[in-house]
């Protein structure tokens, strides 16, 4: 009877997708990027299947705002925008500092709190860390904060502060990525602050009560962090490497992939055992490809790392343990400088990364990001412009497994970062090109979609679907304008960050890559943040094809 149910269920799925679905397949390509044009500020393009709506904008104030932290995307140190006549210089910035919401993760949760105890606070929530912040008054550096936006409520209640300090009152690091644990019950937070970067974990409801675990997880540039069906913690470090002294628009591969193996899955700060991946040598087998102290120009133009950006080329991968909390202790350590002693394999900056659903966490899909500079020497051969890379093992917890490029990105593709799978073989990345890059090829940021059945070495493979071209907001545009003064703390242009398609499921099942995603149906929905500039964060929704017909 049972089998008999889920056949009718998924016979009803197949048709409602069949009838004006939700695959992106469907989707009109956006024809061309948004140009970086001084003193414009030309709207987003999408699909014109899609649209979109913002579900909160830097400007809105926090129901239970401080001094440092009164609104979503502003800092308390300034005005929203320049006074009239004011200067920019060294010692005095005209506007506040924009807080910059990062990654999204949705959750659906009942019974949660906020600062008024009188206020039913609904059920479907968006949780970010910020990539910056307000100045540290102890210590002069920025630091972040923990905000979620309440999807059901009225204005007054829409985003609520939910932390910006840990449990002994030390002040946030600026984070970049978040994901749900479910079998902890904890937001995880990371932060790609080098040496001063690791894992905070939170509490879902409000008042959250943060918690420093990087002597478990150990201190790296983190970025992308991601669970798996066995309860293990996939962490992707984004830290740029040495510039070469020839090749000096390059820079040396100098981040890794780690893998953390709890010891308890409902408790993270009990230990376990931290991983790199290993990939092992074509041009020499049987050796390790492995980062090379002082000879940043060797790696930068080295076979090996050739051989990685190369279509075709497989490369068998293992697990190396670098930490193990039962032999090493709880202190805080640098994963990066361990990664290298342990012979891992650097890459080209991995920011973010999410398992191929249906392939029962066995298909890792990951980026590079690249130069993010078009006069780089390691052009699209070595990796300068990023790429894709898939990772396939037998299991999420195997040792070993195999590594291929997917997608040979170039500067026309480049700078990829956040990542979303669309259906179980679409999957849409996201640049973050930079402001040098956004100049240099005069476009701004798209966001496409790639089928993973296709072989994208193929000289016939079709390319990628480009389904937004991110505009400029008026806010990012005068910051572009102001990036070359004295002291000027924001980012010009916007970026486009926090991709995220979930139905925001708590519970295991609802773990990236854990089920087949349906965009827009079945309660699946769709958020981005336009990072800079406004920091607007938005839900993408899809055009009902038979709205025309009436």
């Amino acid at each position: 009877m049972q089998t008999a149910l889920k056949s009718i269920a998924f016979a009803i799925t197949a048709a409602l997708l069949a009838i004006g679905g939700a695959r992106a397949d469907s989707l009109t390509p956006v024809q061309k990027a948004n140009t970086k044009t001084a003193g414009l500020a030309p709207p987003t393009v999408l699909s014109p299947e899609l649209y979109q709506w913002i579900t909160s904008q830097g400007t809105t104030a926090l129901e239970n705002g401080s001094t440092d932290f009164p609104y979503y995307g502003y800092a308390g140190d300034g005005p929203q925008i320049p006074a009239p006549g004011d200067v920019q210089s060294a010692f005095h910035n005209v506007e506040a500092t924009k807080t910059e919401p990062d990654k999204n993760t949705y959750l659906v949760l009942p019974f949660q709190h906020g600062p008024d105890p009188d206020y039913n606070y609904g059920l479907r929530f968006l949780f970010q860390g910020h990539e910056n912040g307000a100045p540290d008054p102890a210590t002069g550096a920025r630091h972040g904060l923990i905000t979620r936006i309440n999807l059901d409520a009225d204005g007054a209640h829409r985003v609520t502060l939910l932390a910006a300090a840990d449990k002994d009152g030390r002040s946030l690091p600026l984070i970049d990525g978040s994901t749900w644990d479910p079998r902890a019950r904890r937001l995880l937070f990371t932060s790609e602050s080098g040496t001063q970067g690791g894992v905070w974990q939170a509490t879902v409801d409000f008042p959250s009560t943060v918690e420093d675990i990087s002597g478990v997880f150990g201190r790296g540039g983190y970025e992308g962090i991601q669970n798996d069906s066995a309860g293990n913690l996939w962490i992707l470090e984004d830290v740029g490497g040495p510039r070469g002294f020839v090749n000096n628009f390059a820079r040396q591969p100098n981040s890794f992939l780690y893998r953390f193996v709890p010891k308890d899955r409902a408790d993270l700060r009990k230990g376990g055992v931290l991983q790199a991946l290993q990939v092992t040598s074509n041009a020499s087998p049987g050796q390790p490809i492995v980062f090379h102290a002082g000879m940043a120009d060797a790696d930068i133009l080295s076979q090996d790392v050739k051989d990685l950006h190369t279509c075709g080329q497989v490369f068998p991968t293992r697990w190396v343990p670098l930490h193990d909390t039962d032999v090493d202790g709880f202190a805080p350590f640098d994963a990066n400088a361990l990664a290298k002693i342990r012979m891992a394999t650097p890459f080209k900056r991995p920011e973010n990364g999410q398992f191929r659903p249906g392939s029962f966490f066995r298909e890792f899909f990951f980026d590079e990001t690249g130069d993010t500079d078009s006069r780089t020497q390691a052009g699209s051969q070595y990796g300068g412009f990023g790429s894709i890379m898939k990772l396939t093992q037998p299991g999420p917890s195997s040792d070993i497994g195999r590594l291929t490029m997917f997608y040979q990105c170039d500067v026309e593709h480049s700078g990829f970062d956040n990542v979303a799978f669309w259906s179980s073989t679409q999957v849409v990345f996201v640049e973050d090109a930079g402001d040098t890059l956004h100049a240099q090829r005069n476009a701004l940021d798209s966001a496409y979609l790639f089928d993973t059945t296709a072989f994208y070495g193929l000289a016939s493979t079709p390319a990628p679907v480009r389904i937004l071209a991110e505009g400029r907001d008026p806010s990012a545009t005068l910051d572009s304008a102001l990036g070359g003064q004295p002291g000027f703390q924001n980012d010009g242009d916007n970026e486009i960050t926090g991709l995220h398609v979930s139905d925001g499921d708590p519970t295991v099942f609802g773990i990236l890559g854990a089920r087949l995603p349906v965009p827009f149906r079945f309660g699946w929905r769709v958020f981005y943040t336009q990072q800079h500039g406004d920091n607007n964060t938005w839900e993408i929704g899809r055009r009902n094809p038979l709205a025309s017909l009436f």
